[in-house]
């Protein structure tokens, strides 16, 4: 198997490491010829992605900013192979994919939107790991989802890397569920740390202080395109969330613990009935 990555950060660069620990033959592509030059001579990756050798990669995955790889899939996308799987690792879809099914009905690659769910505080080639993503699951958009052949080519590309399960959704499913599950998770803890008189240093906090300030801390440059290009599912969840604070508020203020064990009960259900939920469509690989 031969592989091309674009961008060598923490997700290309932990791809990179976990296809050469599988036997594959790694290209990369990165802006920073240092990085490149690094990544290299690490071992992480066999010689340098050209549009010279493109072609001769069974997939290419483009792990760059949304707007970076919708640019590096207009500008290449004469170079890529007829039926070459191209598949970008964008934290929201619908933009991404938008313009890689576009070009590829226009030039004959298979673009896949792809998500890994997996990933570490800090960036970077220096952060990477070969296995970031053993066990984790990838988030496929694809424009059909009855091609049973591609389906059987995305495991068999996948599973070298280490991924233990595929998850099928649209574009939008997506872009709605990260933004519930994960920007407003972020978002959350990132405000309530910033009562800094109150932050318990030194202080022998629990465990739930600990699991939910774990996010807070994040890359403002990356967070920030996430969010606006996802500005209006996430708005709609924080107008949400503010509304519910508000309720256990009115409820604390007024002294109603009925109304609080209500509220209490509430959540404590959906949790229970959100565990039970069946994926979108998983299938393990």
């Amino acid at each position: 198997m031969k592989i091309g990555i674009v961008g060598l950060g923490l997700i290309g660069g932990s791809l990179a490491k976990a296809y050469k620990r599988s036997g594959a033959m790694v290209l990369g592509y990165n802006r920073n010829r240092t990085t490149l030059g690094f990544a290299e001579m690490s071992g992480a990756i066999d010689g340098e992605l050209t549009d010279e050798n493109i072609k001769e990669c069974d997939a290419v995955f483009i792990c760059l900013t949304i707007d970076a790889s919708v640019e590096w899939l207009k500008d290449h996308a004469d170079d890529l192979a007829e039926g070459q799987i191209v598949m970008d690792c964008c934290g929201i879809k619908k933009r991404i994919c938008e313009a890689g099914f576009a070009l590829a009905a226009e030039h004959g690659f298979m673009f896949i939107g792809g998500h890994p769910m997996a990933g570490r505080q800090y960036g970077g080639f220096k952060n990477s790991m070969e296995d970031l993503f053993d066990g984790a699951t990838m988030v496929l958009v694809t424009e059909r989802r009855d091609d049973i052949g591609l389906l059987e080519r995305l495991k068999e590309l996948l599973k070298p890397a280490g991924f233990g399960k595929l998850s099928f959704m649209t574009a939008d499913q997506h872009d709605d569920m990260i933004a519930f599950t994960s920007q407003m998770t972020h978002i959350a803890a990132n405000a309530f740390v910033k009562e800094e008189s109150r932050y318990p240093s030194g202080f022998p906090v629990g465990g739930s202080f600990r699991d939910f300030t774990r996010v807070a801390d994040l890359n403002e440059n990356m967070w920030a395109e996430l969010i606006f290009e996802n500005k209006a599912y996430l708005l709609n969840e924080l107008t949400n969330y503010i509304n519910e604070l508000g309720r256990y508020r009115t409820a604390i203020e007024n002294d109603d613990e009925e109304g609080l064990k209500d509220l209490f009960r509430s959540g404590t259900k959906s949790k229970r009935a959100a565990d039970l939920k069946d994926p979108v469509l998983t299938m393990e690989i």
